[in-house]
């Protein structure tokens, strides 16, 4: 069906060699996409060096969720197992693109986020109320915390100070205080302990079916979707008493709400500028988008953008939002600085997760109803378009790309 949308490289080239569509890797460079599979149980290699499928890996059942360690060359997967007593993560070691462990943590685990220093993981259990917390370089699991009823998210914050639980069926926002990196053991009468990896610091009530989060880069704030609503919940993230924010202002040191906001129906997906300026929520059932400017904890305007949109990434350069809207067969672009729609780029059967490939001149969407992987050329003569269509496997719903350069 997409025969006639395909050209090699070469004929590319030449209509448009002035300004090359795609990298120009230096030698022994390698960059892949990892692909998670969720009615294959497997997670798909895509060679984007050679624009080609590497190989196939066998993982847990049904995988929902990626995470790239950004200081180890490893990739985990989040196995929800629903059926079975426990869930899993995979750890793909990404120079031999080969599962080297898999790390039991408690049931239907849905989410992962790596901190800053690539040494700890936090995974949210949904079917256990709980969060995991993972040694990565042990591959094993250093304690388990309760949370609200079926956690949706688990987000360290940039500093590594606050683990952020949405939990969508309390319709509550958890916030824990992290000691990752570990405190000096503690002086007990028993002998010396650790601290509690995450101690629990506030609860925020008022956002039903908290479906997803996004932290300020400088983690001052977070933004968490109200899927069950029409709002978005923006809470100030308490500042260390030693921060020049907090000696400004002692309030500073606590957690607080700062505005309930009203965007769109059914928001279940947020993406933010690179620079933390803007946040939009994708707002499923009515088709649009919501921009909300990050400092005033306000929302700009709302436009309409496509057939279900379910997710967003924003180009580097903070200028270009991509959506994938996952009731068509459809990318939308849209222009921030503009503030306006700029184009509809055509993609494989209902297009969900989205990642760039370095330095973006490549854009990737799982395409959960196809099977497959559009892989879109983000500039060109004529604008961005679909340049090919991957092989995956059942179901995509989640993809990340991990570059390695050359090793001497």
């Amino acid at each position: 069906m997409f025969a006639a949308h395909l050209l090699p490289a070469a004929a590319l080239c030449l209509s448009g060699c002035n300004r090359p569509v795609f990298p120009v890797f230096p030698e022994g460079f390698r960059e892949f996409a990892y692909v998670a599979n969720n009615t294959g149980n497997t997670v798909t290699v895509l060679d984007l060096v050679y624009l080609r499928a590497d190989r196939t890996l066998n993982v847990g059942v049904a995988p929902v969720a990626l995470a790239v360690n950004p200081t180890r060359d490893e990739v985990y997967v989040v196995n929800s197992q629903p059926t079975q007593g426990a869930g899993s993560i995979s750890v793909i070691d990404t120079t031999k693109n080969a599962v080297v462990a898999t790390i039991p943590v408690q049931r239907n685990p849905n989410y992962i986020s790596v901190d800053a220093t690539g040494q700890r993981a936090f995974v949210a259990n949904t079917g256990s109320n709980t969060v995991s917390v993972l040694d990565v370089s042990q591959r094993k699991v250093i304690a388990t915390v309760a949370t609200g009823d079926k956690p949706t998210v688990a987000q360290i914050s940039p500093d590594g100070r606050t683990l952020v639980v949405a939990n969508r069926g309390t319709g509550t926002v958890a916030l824990y205080t992290s000691t990752i990196p570990a405190v000096p053991p503690i002086n007990t009468p028993t002998g010396r302990t650790a601290a509690a990896p995450l101690t629990l610091r506030s609860t925020f009530p008022g956002c039903a079916g908290a479906a997803d989060a996004v932290i300020l880069p400088d983690s001052s704030r977070v933004f968490i979707a109200c899927s069950f609503a029409h709002h978005v919940i923006s809470i100030w993230l308490a500042a260390a008493a030693d921060s020049w924010s907090a000696k400004q202002d002692a309030s500073l040191t606590s957690d607080h709400l700062l505005a309930l906001l009203d965007v769109g129906e059914n928001p279940t997906d947020l993406t933010m500028k690179p620079d933390g300026g803007e946040v939009f929520t994708s707002n499923r059932d009515s088709g649009s988008i919501s921009e909300i400017l990050t400092q005033t904890s306000e929302v700009g305007s709302t436009y309409a953008i496509g057939n279900r949109p379910a997710h967003g990434v924003v180009s580097g350069d903070n200028g270009a939002l991509w959506i994938a809207n996952a009731g068509g067969e459809a990318i939308s672009l849209y222009s921030i600085a503009d503030g306006k729609f700029v184009s509809s780029i055509r993609t494989g059967i209902a297009p969900d997760a989205l990642a760039f490939s370095d330095p973006e001149q490549m854009l990737l969407a799982a395409d959960t109803g196809s099977g497959d992987v559009a892989v879109i050329r983000t500039s060109g003569k004529l604008g961005p378009a679909l340049f090919t269509i991957l092989p995956a496997g059942g179901s995509p719903v989640a993809i990340v790309v991990k570059g390695m350069p050359a090793r001497p």
